[in-house]
């Protein structure tokens, strides 16, 4: 057992919906009532709750019991110092995956699902009963791991942000963005509401929603990347949404591959309300402003996600 005690266990957890209710209604009462009203089954809340508590105690004595421990709160990540012995445990949705796996430098991540029966969890192969095993093969280097290339975006300004799934860039609200887009040797004065770059970790998500849309409009069923491409591949997928042609902005470059070697590189031309988020959390995001130039390549970071 003491080889274990030279890693640590860091049990990554998030709130659940009822705990989030009471945050906001300040009473588990005020909350039910503000349920039923909606006539929402207040008791599915209670149900997901009470499962979720249950793993995570369950994971917590498992842990404990292998070696050095640490419950780490979602909201906690971008300001934690993690080791590079830690290993990495997530309990919740795929999300939280996605989320933890940003913020790491290559920590295995090791994903449990709290409740097979209300989540699919395509990015969750464990179950909690499977945590021992997979943290033992682990330790010892014999798990699987699939490696995850990610995004980065770095500003003239040095800003930098990684994306685990995709990062947007456009506007802050429902308007149009103005740019200056440069990519593999050609350069267009663009307006759209906003571009999707995407990894192959992401290519299952957002990514898909827009090839559907686009197939849809063509009335066509089939494309090479309807089932997304792989999660290590060293590209990444750039969609304009909606692009607007007019005299000054044109729609020759609204699709392409990102690589190494091809590099896409934005200039802003928005006084205002210009942004760059990553993986849907808009609240944590770069400004996109008039005088900002963004380049997006692939990040010299991957994650590892024990399989």
């Amino acid at each position: 057992m003491s080889g274990h005690y030279q890693h640590r266990f860091i049990l990554v957890v998030r709130k659940t919906r009822l705990q989030e209710l009471i945050e906001r209604f300040n009473t588990w009462p005020q909350a039910r009532f503000y349920l039923e009203h909606n006539q929402v089954d207040a008791q599915d809340y209670l149900d997901e709750h009470d499962m979720y508590q249950r793993r995570l105690q369950e994971a917590e004595q498992t842990l404990k019991a292998l070696g050095r421990f640490q419950l780490l709160e979602r909201h906690l990540l971008p300001n934690y110092q993690f080791s590079p012995d830690d290993i990495v445990i997530t309990i919740g949705q795929d999300g939280l995956v996605a989320n933890t796996l940003k913020y790491l430098n290559g920590q295995p991540v090791i994903a449990i699902n709290p409740d097979p029966r209300r989540w699919d969890g395509k990015l969750l192969p464990f179950e909690i009963g499977d945590l021992q095993a997979v943290v033992l093969r682990t330790v010892a280097g014999k798990s699987a791991c699939k490696t995850i290339s990610f995004a980065e975006a770095k500003t003239n300004d040095s800003q930098q942000m990684l994306a685990v799934n995709d990062l947007f860039i456009g506007p802050k609200s429902h308007t149009s963005a103005h740019y200056r887009l440069s990519w593999n040797g050609h350069q267009e004065t663009q307006s759209s509401s906003g571009i999707i770059i995407s990894t192959g970790f992401g290519s299952t998500g957002w990514f898909q929603s827009l090839l559907a849309g686009a197939l849809g409009v063509s009335g066509t069923t089939s494309h090479p990347l309807k089932e997304g491409f792989a999660w290590h591949e060293k590209r990444l997928q750039f969609t304009v949404r909606e692009p607007f042609p007019s005299r000054t902005t044109g729609i020759s470059m609204i699709f392409g591959v990102i690589t190494p070697n091809t590099p896409l590189k934005l200039e802003s031309l928005m006084p205002e309300n210009g942004v760059i988020f990553s993986d849907g959390i808009e609240s944590d995001f770069l400004a996109f402003n008039s005088g900002t130039v963004v380049t997006i390549n692939l990040a010299a970071i991957q994650g590892q996600l024990i399989v």
